[in-house]
């Protein structure tokens, strides 16, 4: 796939455009975001995507138009398992609902540095050795089987080492003061919940991104296409966000859905790998990997409709890659506060 400088830097230029468009119009001021709004920006993003799609479409053919639509789709699919753990740290940190934007708009820009550097390591390695697809497929299929064995529990984040180092060591006060990260108590600095409540969404997307970077690139090997499916996917997520907050708990068995679809991903990187070694072994094509996930996507979310009607007390949980006998025990301490 050639992509010229000039396709990259109008494609740079957009992302960026639509980031400044929603600093200067939704996220102008902190405010309550109904359901409404969350619709209206949704469909938006959603058609940018669409409309990307058809256009790698009539640019590049129908072999890059569906690995973009695919890994789109699955890109999606796991931004859903990304707003569950959100909307627990939101919960945990006690974040005041008018400030839930700002913090998951600054969470989509810190997803978006972080995934550009990880496409680019991802895209060099891949270049370089292309035993890159093995390790990229068994780390798929390892968080795969993990998930699937604890698709029914919610992470903790005593367990992110980051967050659990932060506040230990950030002298802090426990009241929000608006969006503010930090403030002067007796001409000494504080951090506020604020900052924490950052970091622990840079710290949980980071843990996401090492599966959807390979889970991207087990669909289509184009860097091009992965960062633009990464930033289309990230710039709906918050309002797909506040489209679905009150819907989460229905999708019950959407984790054990993601679990299958990630070693389906990864069975077919390391098929990748052995096709190029030996033509006898098959390669998954892009429009059969459409379908599979597409597949499993509607059964997990038809069998979660059927099981919320038939126990309206069951719960979505995000999953787990660590069970509880192997997690750390260690908990939170309490923020430090003069």
């Amino acid at each position: 796939m050639e992509v010229s400088g000039l396709v990259w830097a109008v494609t740079i230029g957009l992302i960026l455009g639509l980031i400044v468009l929603d600093l200067v119009t939704v996220s102008s001021k902190p405010h309550d975001v109904l359901f409404k709004e969350a619709t209206i920006w949704s469909i938006f993003y959603i058609a940018v995507a669409i409309a990307f799609g058809v256009w790698v479409f009539s640019n590049y053919g129908t072999q890059y138009g569906t690995e973009y639509f695919t890994a789109y789709l699955v890109e999606k699919s796991l931004s859903v398992d990304n707003i569950f753990v959100f909307a627990i740290i939101l919960a945990q940190f006690a974040v005041p609902s008018i400030y839930h934007q700002r913090v998951l708009l600054i969470g989509v820009l810190l997803a978006l540095i972080l995934r550009a550097i990880f496409i680019a390591i991802g895209a060099a390695a891949l270049a370089a050795f292309s035993f890159t697809f093995v390790i990229f497929g068994a780390l798929l299929i390892w968080t795969g089987i993990t998930l699937f064995r604890h698709w029914d529990e919610d992470p903790d984040l005593n367990e992110n080492f980051i967050v659990r180092n932060v506040t230990k060591r950030i002298r802090s006060v426990k009241e929000y003061h608006g969006t503010k990260l930090f403030i002067k108590k007796d001409g000494i600095r504080y951090a506020t919940p604020m900052l924490i409540v950052m970091i622990a969404i840079g710290a949980t997307d980071l843990l996401f991104a090492i599966d959807s970077i390979p889970a991207t690139f087990g669909v289509t090997q184009e860097p091009f296409l992965v960062f633009a499916v990464n930033a289309f996917a990230l710039l709906g997520l918050r309002a797909l966000y506040f489209l679905l907050k009150g819907l989460l708990d229905r999708l019950i068995y959407l984790s054990l859905g993601l679990s299958i679809i990630l070693i389906f991903i990864g069975v077919k990187l390391v098929l990748t790998f052995f096709h190029e070694i030996y033509e006898s072994v098959p390669k998954v094509p892009s429009s059969t990997s459409f379908l599979v996930i597409l597949g499993i996507l509607l059964v997990a979310t038809i069998a979660s409709i059927i099981k919320s009607k038939q126990d309206p007390t069951a719960k979505k949980h995000a999953g787990r890659i660590l069970s509880r006998k192997e997690a750390k025990s260690e908990k939170l301490p309490p923020k430090k506060e003069k």
